[in-house]
């Protein structure tokens, strides 16, 4: 199937002991692919995908790209240990609350029970953040539904998890940290009737049944768009667009994310 990325290549014959030898001159074949599978572009950093890409490799003793687009193709659970590689999750508590609060304010205002989305969702912390400022506000916990979902699975289950250092909770006052965690030794645990306010999921918004998930009233996607290119941001906000009940309610995008 990938055969279109790859050049011709004459295998060397002079080889006694049969052994393999390794190929990965060719990285712009994976910074293809992983565009076209999660809309993450490479371009600038393209040093560092090769390197993230090459260890991976050669931890699984596969011997080139080529190969690995092979393997990939036919072994689904490569594919997401792939993507696990290539994405990064590093965000913390209370990041730009003003979006959060603006969120708060406007569900204060809903006479029904609201669903929110956070895509993506990395390893939890915006999403347990929300719960947490809803609370905060007076908001009962039976007028929110929050649904997270990233197309990391390691990320979906450390948020599932949710076990997190001193470095994420910086923005969070010592109260908050009594009032909804559990400090286990340098690490601190969301307490369990927090947890049970948000459900974790592995999704792509790219794929077909991302898009058949039940709609949502509020959305968060931010510090997403800025790993795509002009192209995929408007395809990523339209799909996003699409996934509200509402037309008139908001997507809270990052700062970053500019069109």
């Amino acid at each position: 199937m990938f055969s279109w990325l790859f050049k011709s290549k004459e295998e060397t014959t002079n080889n006694p002991q049969n052994k393999k030898y390794e190929d990965f001159s060719n990285i712009e074949t994976i910074a293809k692919y992983f565009e076209s599978l999660t809309g993450v572009t490479f371009d600038k950093q393209i040093s560092i995908l090769n390197s993230k890409a090459k260890s991976f490799c050669q931890a699984r003793d596969i011997y080139s790209y080529k190969e690995l687009l092979e393997r990939i193709e036919r072994d689904e659970a490569l594919k997401q240990e792939l993507i696990n590689r290539l994405t990064t999750n590093e965000t913390f508590f209370y990041r730009e609350f003003s979006q959060i609060a603006e969120l708060v304010s406007l569900i204060q205002q809903e006479s029904k029970k609201v669903r929110i989305l956070c895509a993506p969702c990395a390893t939890g912390e915006e999403s347990y953040s929300i719960a947490i400022a809803l609370l905060e506000a007076g908001v009962t916990q039976s007028s929110f539904e929050i649904v997270g979902i990233d197309i990391n699975s390691d990320a979906i289950k450390k948020a599932q998890t949710a076990l997190y250092k001193e470095r994420n909770m910086r923005n969070l006052s010592e109260e908050l940290r009594e009032r909804y965690f559990v400090q286990e030794g340098n690490t601190f645990s969301v307490k369990s009737h927090i947890k049970t306010l948000v459900e974790f999921k592995v999704f792509n918004i790219f794929e077909d049944k991302f898009t058949k998930l039940e709609k949502f009233d509020y959305i968060f996607s931010r510090n997403m768009l800025i790993y795509f290119d002009a192209q995929t941001k408007l395809k990523a906000r339209s799909i996003l667009e699409s996934m509200l009940k509402d037309r008139s309610k908001k997507i809270f995008f990052g700062h970053a994310d500019l069109f």
